[in-house]
């Protein structure tokens, strides 16, 4: 346990909450005269320090301009134009470039220094997951999506198991949900910590790098010690999970999470007072409440321009109601709150987890639902209809009533949301996919016009967008 979480052991959770908030205020505040030394109001005045966004002043508001389509400048010039693009110049940075997180190119005009106008261009994964859904029968369909967004497989399994269940119209035992609970909330630990590892390194903050993996690797094997499998699990399935918990897991999720608790507090100490890191940050890549409302932003890039929505709060699923944790929000909307947000929801989800170590239910890890679980082993050897009801539903798979759900889930990067279109049979007429990497990929525009190249870089890493999400 840190020196700080000694400290404030007897202290009320409400004071310690403001007195955070003070120091994280006195932060900023400290920071704006380093930076500046000047009267000039902190990053969201029309004209800012050197980093900042609304590097050029204007009558307009930059991100009221780019959604209104009054700053986009077409690729290819006319020559009777009138405009004076002076040096203006288009240049693309991906789709093979290792701080686009994946396979992304934004082609951005440039004025000089100054980013004038970003396009985001999609479509390089043409995974087609969406479409293969209707060729898998549902037993199947966790494979496909659990390779959607990478970084967050346990996520897509549940919206995905969720969705089916629906439409079945069945209830998974209370251990079943404190399983998907458990592995749901140390997933979007090791998100974040890879977030933070490759924010780190996108700054310039070349030891995060090492640091974050470092922690993740605790996560990992600790996934793999229960599935067999390092990512892609398809361990959360229609009716449960694949199997119960491993010997021991009750240790070894105490040692995660010592070790998690102790990694992010070295983070703190390396970067939070981290003058260089504090420049690269504060003021850049800011949405506002009305920006992400219209773009449909969810998750802890919502959260830090001060929205207050998490589903696991407003549209609680599989129990996690009952377990007790904050939703930290931010107040700028900046990298620096996106970071400091992000930090504060690892230590939130380990105390879920703390809370289903102490309370995980005893029984069965998946219904006893006959149309979705297969005999017991041993029954296979001493009935011949258990042997059929076997093979049928392992080669016709599971039979849906035709009908139409939705299901969403809380990910690390915001709503994952599952629709499905049953219209009998064994496999679904058709599956859409809410990805809240791609809302955070459509904004990128408001966040980086008017910015400097160089910030073009922290605000694409603070947004965490995996590819393998918007491209599905």
């Amino acid at each position: 346990m840190s020196d700080t979480t000694d400290l404030t052991a007897d202290v009320p959770a409400e004071e310690v909450e403001e007195a955070s908030v003070s120091v994280a205020e006195e932060r900023r505040a400290a920071h704006d005269v380093w930076v500046s030394g000047t009267e000039e109001r902190m990053p969201f005045a029309t004209g800012t320090d050197e980093g900042a966004q609304e590097m050029l002043p204007s009558d307009i508001d930059p991100a009221l301009a780019i959604q209104e389509g009054i700053e986009v400048d077409d690729d290819y010039v006319d020559e009777d134009d009138d405009h004076d693009f002076g040096d203006r110049q288009i240049i693309n940075m991906g789709p093979q470039h290792p701080s686009t997180h994946g396979v992304l190119r934004l082609q951005m005009e440039l004025e000089g220094e100054t980013v004038v106008r970003v396009k985001p261009i999609i479509g390089y994964l043409h995974t087609g997951m969406e479409k293969t859904a209707e060729t898998l029968n549902y037993a199947q369909g966790a494979t496909n999506v659990t390779r959607m967004d990478y970084l967050s497989p346990f996520h897509n399994e549940l919206a995905y198991s969720l969705t089916v269940e629906q439409l079945l119209g069945i209830d998974v035992p209370p251990r079943a949900n404190a399983i998907r609970v458990l592995m749901t909330e140390l997933n979007r630990v090791s998100s974040h910590l890879l977030w933070a590892a490759t924010q780190g390194m996108d700054i310039g903050a070349l030891s995060m790098m090492i640091y974050g993996w470092r922690e993740r690797e605790t996560c990992l094997d600790f996934f793999e010690k229960t599935t067999g499998l390092r990512m892609n699990h398809n361990y959360i399935r229609v009716g449960g999970v694949a199997a119960d918990l491993p010997d021991g897991w009750r240790d070894d999720v105490a040692s995660l999470i010592t070790t998690v608790s102790r990694g992010v507090d070295e983070y703190e100490q390396l970067l939070n007072e981290n003058p260089i890191f504090l420049d690269r940050t504060m003021g850049v890549g800011v949405i506002t409440p009305k920006e992400v409302e219209q773009f449909g932003i969810t998750g802890p890039m919502a959260r830090a321009s001060g929205v207050n929505w998490d589903l696991r709060k407003e549209m609680p699923y599989c129990g996690i109601d009952q377990y007790e944790f904050d939703v930290p929000l931010g107040k700028y909307g900046d990298v620096h709150d996106r970071y400091e947000v992000r930090i504060a929801e690892i230590r939130e989800s380990l105390k879920i987890v703390e809370q289903v170590m102490d309370s995980m239910p005893s029984g069965d890890y998946r219904t006893e639902d006959r149309k979705v679980t297969p005999p017991p082993r041993k029954r296979i050897d001493e009935s011949m209809e258990a042997l059929i009801h076997h093979f049928k539903l392992f080669t016709e798979g599971i039979a849906v009533p035709p009908g139409t759900a939705y299901q969403a889930v809380e990910g690390p990067r915001g709503e994952i949301g599952c629709m499905m279109i049953s219209k009998g049979g064994s496999r679904p007429w058709r599956m859409h996919w809410r990805a809240p990497s791609f809302a955070a990929v459509q904004a990128l525009p408001v966040m980086m016009t008017d910015s400097l190249v160089a910030d073009v870089v922290a605000s694409l890493a603070s947004a965490d967008p995996v590819l393998g999400d918007v491209d599905r």
